[in-house]
């Protein structure tokens, strides 16, 4: 059996079962434990499925981006945590950029010490926040107004992006998995691409409620990114994948310090 035909059986065991576990492939294959393994890793960089604790899951798919009001109540300690380490990384006299995303106004919660600096970001909460909190210079970037997500999207908002020189880029995701980050809204791909070519150092803040989630549009693959600031909630089979990329792995947990589980000079590309 060629492996596109194992793969296509594989696919439909997991559609009929929504988890199958290793031991089940290897017994209806008959193939050894190393063949699957292969199978299942061509399979996830597909974004096809996604690896789970002894087995393996079909990729949940994001049809619509969630409202803001809704991400408020989405993962509230994963990104509080998330957003502190994050911070912890930007420079007095830096200038970042602050993707639109509640992991990112997370960020934007711990800056307020963090002088003299300039926050670029499209997004209009994040804005707000930091006009009352803090004395930093605020750049928001215009562009067509997507009200649920009370941000700006689209090229106008890009080619803003374009003529700046970022030094940190804190980009967020809807979904992500070791393929890279994705989106069901067209508009948002060409602003997570110019911010990604604007920027020196490139850092996707994403919790791992997240991950193993693909959408539509790939905006950005994972060999983009400099470092990856996540929670403890990734799955050992998703964190050994992620160790095999390129960027640093940064693993926060609301209980003890963050891990790093792969260091690489990211800031250096």
């Amino acid at each position: 059996m060629i492996p596109a035909e194992r793969r296509q059986i594989i696919l439909g065991m997991i559609a009929e079962k929504s988890v199958v576990s290793i031991a089940e492939l290897i017994d209806r294959l008959n193939v050894s434990h190393m063949t699957i393994r292969r199978d299942l890793q061509k399979l996830e960089q597909q974004g096809a499925v996604t690896l789970v604790s002894g087995g393996v899951q079909l990729s949940g798919r994001v049809a619509h981006e969630p409202s803001h009001q809704m991400k408020t109540a989405l993962a509230m300690k994963q990104k509080t945590t998330i957003g502190k380490l994050a911070a912890s990384l930007i420079q007095p006299g830096s200038c970042i950029y602050l993707d639109a995303g509640t992991t990112t106004l997370a960020i934007a919660q711990h800056l307020v010490k963090t002088e003299p600096l300039t926050v670029v970001t499209n997004d209009f909460v994040i804005a707000d926040f930091l006009l009352d909190n803090s004395s930093c210079t605020i750049i928001h970037t215009g562009g067509t107004v997507c009200r649920e997500n009370r941000s700006c999207v689209g090229e106008a908002t890009a080619t803003m992006l374009r003529g700046l020189m970022i030094d940190q880029a804190f980009i967020s995701a809807s979904s992500w998995s070791v393929r890279g980050i994705s989106t069901p809204a067209e508009d948002k791909v060409t602003v997570k691409r110019a911010i990604a070519s604007a920027s020196r150092q490139r850092i996707l803040v994403c919790d791992a409620t997240k991950y193993g989630q693909v959408a539509t549009w790939l905006a950005l693959s994972l060999d983009v990114f400099d470092t990856i600031i996540t929670d403890d909630g990734l799955s050992g089979n998703a964190r050994a994948e992620l160790e095999k990329q390129e960027a640093s792995l940064l693993v926060v947990s609301t209980n003890s310090p963050p891990t790093s589980l792969r260091a690489t000079s990211g800031s250096s590309r």
